[in-house]
C-alpha cells in the first residue's frame, strides 16, 4: 500500500538491500478486511527511528515495518532521511548510513543545473523538435514545485520547472521542457499538443521514470 509522499522531499535514491522472500510476497498481497464491529484497538507504530550526525550533518535513521527490502535515503528539511527495512541490524546501519549520506550529497554536487543550461538545453530542444513553435519563453527557471514537475504561463512566455528535477536523467529533464515548451504555442493537452508531444522519442521512458519517483517517496 502506498502512502502520501512527505512535502519538501529532495535527491531521493533507492535500492535494494535484501532478496525478496517468501514472506515479502506474501505482505505485498492484497488482505481481504476482516468484517468485525467490534471496536479495534489503537496499532502500534510501524516504524522506530532515531537520530545521528555525520560530518555535522543531521541523520534521521527510520527502521520501518512496511519497508520489506528496499533502503531509501532523501533530503528532506535540511536532513538526510534513511529508511531501511525493520529487520535491519545495528551492524548494517552503522555501515549503510556513511555510504547513503556520501551518495546524497555527491548527487546534489554534481546534479545540479544551472538556469543558463536550461535555457540553452530548451533553444536545442525546440531546433530539434518544435521547429514549427515561433514563440521563445522569456525566462526558465527552477521553482520549488511538489505537485507539478512543471509550468508555463502562456501570456508572460514563463517556464518554470520543478526543483526536484535537478538531479534527474537528462532525457527526464528534456521530456518535461519538450512539455512545457509546447504549452508557448498551444495551452491545452488536445490533439495538436499530444502530436507535438510525441515527437520527442524518449517520452514513455520519462514518463515511467516519473511515475516511479512519486511511487518510490510513497513507500
Amino acid at each position: 500500500m502506498t502512502r502520501m509522499p512527505p512535502k519538501n522531499v529532495d535527491n531521493f535514491i533507492q535500492e535494494s538491500l535484501f532478496e525478496p522472500t517468501l514472506a515479502d510476497m506474501r505482505d505485498e498481497l492484497p488482505r481481504p478486511r476482516p468484517r468485525s464491529t467490534k471496536t479495534r484497538s489503537p496499532k502500534s507504530s510501524d516504524a522506530d527511528s532515531f537520530f545521528t550526525t555525520v560530518h555535522d550533518i543531521p541523520v534521521r535513521v527510520i527502521k520501518s515495518k512496511r519497508r520489506k527490502r528496499n533502503i531509501a535515503a532523501y533530503r528532506e528539511s535540511g536532513s538526510i532521511v534513511i529508511s531501511v527495512p525493520f529487520r535491519t541490524t545495528r551492524a548494517q546501519i552503522s555501515e549503510l548510513i556513511p555510504e547513503m549520506v556520501g551518495k546524497v550529497i555527491a548527487n546534489e554536487k554534481r546534479s545540479r543545473r544551472s538556469e543558463a543550461d536550461l535555457e540553452e538545453r530548451a533553444c536545442y530542444l525546440m531546433t530539434q523538435y518544435l521547429p514549427e513553435i515561433s514563440e521563445r519563453p522569456l525566462s526558465i527557471g527552477w521553482r520549488s514545485m511538489n505537485e507539478r514537475w512543471g509550468s508555463c504561463t502562456t501570456i508572460d512566455r514563463t517556464i518554470r520547472i520543478s526543483d526536484r528535477l535537478a538531479s534527474a536523467p537528462r532525457y527526464v529533464l528534456d521530456y518535461v521542457l519538450v512539455h512545457e515548451l509546447i504549452h508557448l504555442r498551444t495551452p491545452g493537452h488536445g490533439e495538436d499538443f499530444q502530436n507535438f508531444l510525441a515527437r520527442y522519442p524518449d517520452g514513455p521512458r520519462a514518463e515511467a521514470f516519473l511515475e516511479g519517483y512519486e511511487a518510490g517517496k510513497s513507500e
